[in-house]
């Protein structure tokens, strides 16, 4: 069981968070109402997305074994593995705060850190809907443009951010 330090230690800023929010209501009753509203709102959209994720996380540990993420996303992977890890990125459905369980999950498998960052950056901002709606409300040439920069700026990102993470701090 957690003591009282230690458990002041993890949540301080989750407390920190929730006296200022307290604050707020006592000095500025309306935007203090506004502030837990959209506290309360965005709370049932969390609890809402997820427990799915953390159930398809669990399927994709137990079911996809190390080597095989090795052989598809690992450092070896090549273009195949940046191909894999943009796809994945781009069809994943839901806010970018459930792409980062996927990528712990994917760098304790064994993928490599560019191609995590591929999938973040993927999941951030190329996703099917949004190329699909900028089609359709914006025209064809300007999705395209905007994919293709957003695609040589995520890979030289990724490439940039795994140049400077020491080879210690790199889960394998």
């Amino acid at each position: 069981m957690m003591k009282g330090r230690e458990w002041l230690k993890r949540y301080w800023v989750f407390l920190s968070l929730l006296a200022i929010n307290v604050l707020i209501g006592i000095l500025w009753p309306q935007i203090g109402r506004q502030s837990w509203t959209l506290t309360k709102s965005n709370l049932v959209e969390m609890i809402s997305v997820i427990p799915p994720i953390f159930i398809l996380l669990g399927l994709l540990d137990i079911w996809v074994d190390r080597a095989t993420m090795v052989k598809y996303t690992g450092k070896d992977s090549g273009v195949k593995g940046m191909l894999i890890s943009f796809l994945l990125g781009s069809a994943a459905a839901g806010p970018l705060y459930a792409a980062f369980p996927v990528a712990a999950v994917m760098l304790g498998k064994g993928s490599s850190v560019f191609n995590v960052l591929l999938f973040i950056g993927a999941w951030s901002t190329t996703k099917i809907p949004l190329l699909t709606f900028e089609a359709t409300s914006m025209g064809i040439r300007f999705m395209i443009t905007r994919l293709v920069l957003s695609v040589i700026g995520i890979t030289v990102i990724a490439f940039a951010a795994e140049k400077a993470v020491p080879v210690e701090e790199k889960i394998s």
